[in-house]
């Protein structure tokens, strides 16, 4: 089986990228970023200081920039981001392009003196870093030399001209679900979302999603964290609930099954009610879960990364961290701008053709003020994974 990265478009100036990259091919869990728990403690992962710091022989440098060196998710997530660098680079067949490694250690200062050093010696594009507060000084530091950035935060606030965002965004989740549940007929929401940084973006994109489309939000309650500190936003959305014709449960495995049996104690018909999520119920533990069966989501469809995921373990024995996609498409990305773009390679034009381009995640472009925008499925949860309701798009709208 073969598939490809390709920029989507009929224009001729960039109709050759259709076929520019061909890469062969033969567990999900949350996207570890800014916006989600994520943490862990200790030294450098294994294998942190080994790392070669340049990948491949080409012309063109481009730099990566990773928490390679940082303890817990962050380092275990930067060393499969950077594995799966390797593999693009691999699986192009030695495009013109070298990857110059650099290590931020999950601190700004970290990220500023990597983006330095990268310029210095001549990167053309910077891929990376991870987190809201080192995209941003990196960002600083690159747009002082016309230098483009491709980030990987999962928070939009640090998304600007020429910073763009290649991560899974709370905003593409939520609008792919409201607008699919709004042309299934629901017209009334209940949402119950958790108190923290993920749940004030899901908020705000829930209320001008749902608006957009003439619905409306009966109930909305944040909860936090302490589970025995949750039952008064339950009570409230389960009196709420009544007028609603689907509720949003927009949180992790652990936290809808701790929501979902307060939920049906409060008096709330889960029967009757719609229960919708985001990109976090792709995940085993939700699966598994007798009262989230029948849920919908928006993600984006499983099956490239289980291919992905097989070849990964092929080359380093263990399985990819489910960021590893987006560095992945990102290298895939730059060889194929570099083989078929000359010297506007890399110019805002080219990052942000509006037809967009194909990775392992599916279809996904670059907006002019650096956020993006993906082609999602609608899954339904059952137990054997989820199962597509309703297929990502095959290309972006013009009213999209």
């Amino acid at each position: 089986m073969r598939t490809a990265l390709r920029a989507r478009t009929s224009g001729p100036w960039l109709a050759s990228l259709f076929a520019a990259v061909v890469l062969s091919a033969c567990s999900s869990g949350s996207n570890l970023g800014d916006l989600l728990p994520g943490g862990g403690s200790g030294g450098p992962p294994p294998g942190a200081q080994q790392q070669p710091t340049a990948i491949g022989n080409g012309q063109v440098k481009v730099a990566l920039i990773l928490p390679l060196s940082a303890g817990g998710n962050a380092g275990v997530a930067a060393i499969s981001m950077r594995n799966a660098s390797e593999m693009a680079i691999a699986e192009f067949n030695s495009p013109n392009i070298q990857l110059l490694v650099k290590d931020d250690a999950g601190t700004a200062q970290g990220a500023q003196t990597a983006a330095q050093q990268a310029l210095d010696e001549g990167a053309e594009i910077i891929l990376g870093p991870l987190f809201a507060h080192t995209v941003g000084v990196v960002g600083q530091t690159a747009r002082a030399r016309n230098i483009p950035v491709i980030a990987f935060s999962t928070d939009a606030n640090v998304a600007a001209r020429g910073v763009y965002l290649l991560s899974f965004l709370p905003e593409s989740d939520v609008d792919r679900i409201v607008q699919y549940a709004t042309s299934t007929g629901k017209r009334s929401f209940a949402a119950l979302i958790p108190d923290n940084a993920y749940g004030s973006v899901v908020e705000a994109a829930l209320n001008q999603s749902i608006a957009r489309r003439g619905a409306r939000v009966v109930t909305l309650q944040r909860y936090p964290a302490d589970r025995a500190a949750q039952a008064n936003a339950v009570r409230a959305v389960a009196q709420g609930a009544r007028g609603a014709d689907a509720i949003i449960l927009p949180d992790g495995a652990e936290g809808v099954r701790n929501i979902m049996p307060q939920l049906t104690a409060a008096g709330v018909d889960l029967k009757r009610l719609q229960i919708l999520g985001t990109g976090l119920w792709d995940d085993p533990q939700i699966f598994s879960d007798p009262s989230v069966q029948g849920g919908f989501y928006a993600a984006p469809d499983s099956a490239g990364f289980r291919n992905f995921t097989g070849r990964y373990r092929g080359k380093y024995g263990q399985d990819p961290v489910r960021t590893a996609t987006l560095a992945y498409d990102a290298v895939a990305l730059i060889a194929a701008l570099v083989k078929t773009q000359g010297p506007q390679r890399f110019s805002e034009e080219t990052l942000t053709n509006a037809s967009g381009f194909t990775g392992i995640d599916g279809l996904f472009r670059f907006r002019p003020d650096g956020s993006n925008q993906r082609g999602l499925s609608v899954l339904r949860v059952t137990t054997t994974g989820g199962q597509i309701v309703s297929p990502a798009p095959k290309s972006f709208g013009s009213g999209t």
